[in-house]
Order: C-alpha cells, then sequence, then structure tokens
C-alpha cells in the first residue's frame, strides 16, 4: 500500500500527524511490510499555520501512483481552493482508491469535485463553506463515502488514521495501534 500525505503552507500539522501517526504504525508496528508513504507538496519547503517547517519527500510530482492520499486542513486551505494550479496538482490524485482529508481539506476535495452527491465533514466553522461541494454536511468525526472519506476538525486526525487502518486491517489492529497510541477517543 502506498500512502501519500499532503502537506501545504498555513496548513494545520496536527491535521496532517494526526492520521500519518496511527497509519505509519501500520509499517513501524509490523502489521502491513508492505506500506510505504510520501510527504507530498507543491513546494520545496512547508511552513504550517504555527511557524513549524516541514520539508516534503516529494514536490509537485503526480499523486496518481498512490493508493491513499490524505489532505489536511487549515487556513491554507481556504485559499488553495480557489488556487487553480494547486488544484490541478492536487486533481492528480483522482485515479487513486482512496482519498481522504482532515479538517478544512474536505474543501479541497469539493473544489475538486469528488465530494459530489456525497455526505461529508469538516471543522464546524466550514460546515456554511462546504455545503457548497457537498449533498449533506454532517457532524461526525469521520465520514465513509467509499472512495471518499472526511474527518471533521484537527482532533478528527487521529480518529481517520486510526479508521483507515481498520478498514484496511481489521479492528484487532486497530485497537493495538491505539491502545500503543494510548488514545481513547
Amino acid at each position: 500500500m502506498k500512502m501519500a500525505f499532503i502537506i501545504f503552507n498555513d496548513m494545520t500539522a496536527l491535521d496532517f500527524l494526526g492520521a500519518f501517526d496511527p497509519l505509519s504504525r501500520l509499517k513501524t508496528m509490523g502489521f502491513l511490510k508492505n506500506v510505504s508513504w510520501e510527504i507530498c507538496a507543491p513546494t520545496q519547503q512547508v511552513t504550517d499555520g504555527a511557524g513549524l517547517l516541514i520539508t516534503p519527500s516529494q514536490v509537485g510530482t503526480p499523486l496518481d501512483r498512490y493508493d491513499l492520499v490524505v489532505v489536511p486542513g487549515g487556513e491554507g486551505a481556504r485559499k488553495l481552493r480557489h488556487d487553480e494550479g494547486f488544484l490541478k496538482w492536487l486533481k492528480t490524485m483522482e485515479p487513486c482508491p482512496f482519498k481522504a482529508s482532515v479538517c478544512t481539506g474536505a474543501l479541497l476535495l469539493g473544489a475538486m469535485g469528488f465530494l459530489a452527491g456525497k455526505k461529508a465533514t469538516t471543522h464546524p466553522t466550514a460546515r456554511v463553506e462546504l455545503a457548497e461541494y457537498c449533498d449533506k454536511v454532517v457532524d461526525q468525526r469521520v465520514v465513509d463515502e467509499g472512495a471518499v472519506i472526511t474527518a471533521g476538525g484537527v482532533t478528527a486526525g487521529i480518529d481517520l488514521g486510526l479508521y483507515l487502518a481498520e478498514k484496511f486491517v481489521g479492528f484487532d489492529v486497530k485497537e493495538k495501534i491505539r491502545r500503543q497510541m494510548d488514545y481513547y477517543g
């Protein structure tokens, strides 16, 4: 399984890391040996909304080779949903079997048309904006619409990572990861 974690300027780092941590444990805890991931960005360096500097492992490369692409949110997502160049790059994920978002990352999935006719969730402050892109906005931590999975605000990224771990390898493995993380969400 190949995973891509998208990062961009003014994102919320916990949106990215909350999903990344449980999913990376599929490999680091020995549950799946064929798991790999890349940190993908449109620029050589990314600074999150609080000033944390992150260096991606892939810059501007197409996203069509991944099984899962996870898109974080943050103030940057609100701006980038109107950025044609960024959306063109992000849209290269279209053939990927699974597309996921945390928080306002759902606005980016919506801007590319991936949420049309679907239910979705996001941070409570972005629900009105999200309604432009989906059939119904719901107040849930994780919403699974098959190939597109959205998670609510910031800390729901951890829930998303655990949810996806369960979806890919089952409840027992997800529970082992959850207990190792000492997470009770």
